[in-house]
């Protein structure tokens, strides 16, 4: 009998098995590089507490109340910062949940049918049980197609993660992660703490500096690092003071940084205030009801990141209300609002007495009946 030879796979073409290769080691490379700024930080971090602590506290001061008193300080405010960059850099961001997700079934429609409306029924039929009030500027379902998923409301793709992201803020070099639902308020208190820990070290530095700069002391070891240390709290505290003051005005108005780019668009026009329930409401959605929590890094905003408190603005009092108490305009779009728009762990803050100030014009306050947990609706005038 004559045996057979075993049937042996053909290989790649050079040239492809080549690009594969090349396309792996850049992918691994551009990793190690986005931990470049993280780096640069955590170098200036370490540096700073060797100069404060060792050159500054312990060979240059010399009441020892004083030691004492910033050490104990310093060391708080070295505490908190660190503890909230490192929740900001590896806390994960948190991804639309299964339900955004098309069902395999719903994913082979999509690829069938040709783009346009056919497409958006598709659409319209798996996101019509799901929190969904943004549309995109054409007025179609959020959509995204590397992820295969509806879009939640104030969800966007990140090109560097490469996912779609809660409530994405912006995706920030110098933590190498994206900036969003899961970590937000920790990216909060990093710069504020930050601002903190410079401002601290510049103020307890500044006599110091002075005395080096006039002389006022021998030259040693610990000049260069009390006078450096000086310049370099003192600059980091007016960048920090500008993006912490920006970020302080986008939780007042409920805003992502993404959103003052380019505002939501809800059913009937754009509206950048969408989202603001007012000062106080704002607040808590981001650190939560507990104030105790508020100023440490544990999480602690409302809600799950897939739905949030809308106002619905310039509602047509012609339209049919529909047994929801939502409107629609016809049949295609009977669906735009869905049954069940608000998390329970969210609604509760459209139940508490109403404090809205967002509005540029006079806002005429509706009234709220029961079944006002799915929106709170606000007509200009």
């Amino acid at each position: 009998m004559r045996c057979g030879k075993m049937a042996t796979p053909a290989p790649l073409p050079p040239a492809a098995g080549a690009a594969g290769a090349w396309g792996g080691v850049r992918r691994r490379c551009q990793r190690l590089l986005y931990w470049v700024p993280v780096l640069f930080i955590s170098s200036i971090l370490c540096w700073s507490y060797y100069a404060y602590v060792t050159q500054l506290c312990l060979l240059t001061m010399t009441n020892i109340g004083e030691k004492v008193v910033c050490l104990v300080a310093y060391h708080i405010f070295f505490m908190l910062f660190v503890w909230s960059y490192w929740k900001t850099i590896f806390t994960l961001p948190m991804n639309p949940s299964k339900e955004f997700h098309l069902s395999y079934s719903d994913k082979e429609t999509l690829e069938r049918e040709p783009r346009g409306e056919s497409q958006q029924e598709v659409l319209r039929r798996a996101a019509k049980d799901l929190p969904i009030y943004t549309r995109t500027m054409s007025g179609a379902i959020r959509y995204c197609d590397r992820c295969h998923l509806v879009k939640p409301d104030r969800c966007h793709h990140c090109s560097v993660c490469d996912k779609c992201i809660l409530k994405m803020d912006h995706h920030c070099p110098w933590v190498n992660n994206c900036v969003g639902f899961s970590n937000y308020k920790f990216f909060l208190l990093f710069l504020a703490y930050s601002l903190l820990y410079c401002l601290f070290i510049a103020a307890t530095d500044l006599q110091y500096f002075i005395k080096f700069w006039t002389n006022g002391l021998p030259d040693t070891q610990a000049k260069f690092h009390i006078m450096f240390l000086f310049f370099a709290a003192a600059m980091f505290s007016v960048s920090l003071s500008s993006l912490f003051g920006y970020h302080c005005w986008l939780v007042s108005k409920n805003k992502s940084t993404l959103e003052v780019f380019r505002a939501p668009i809800f059913r009937h026009r754009t509206d950048k205030n969408g989202f603001s329930l007012g000062f106080s409401k704002n607040l808590r959605q981001v650190f939560g009801d507990e104030k105790k929590y508020w100023l440490l890094p544990v999480f602690s905003s409302l809600g799950d990141g897939c739905s949030f408190p809308t106002c619905l603005v310039n509602q047509d009092p012609e339209q049919a209300s529909t047994p929801g108490g939502l409107n629609s305009t016809s049949k295609n779009e009977s669906h735009l609002f869905p049954a069940k728009p608000l998390r329970d762990s969210q609604s509760h803050l459209l139940t508490d007495t109403p404090s809205w100030s967002e509005t540029s014009g006079k806002a005429e306050k509706g009234k709220v009946g029961k079944e006002s947990i799915y929106a709170v609706m606000i007509h200009f005038v």
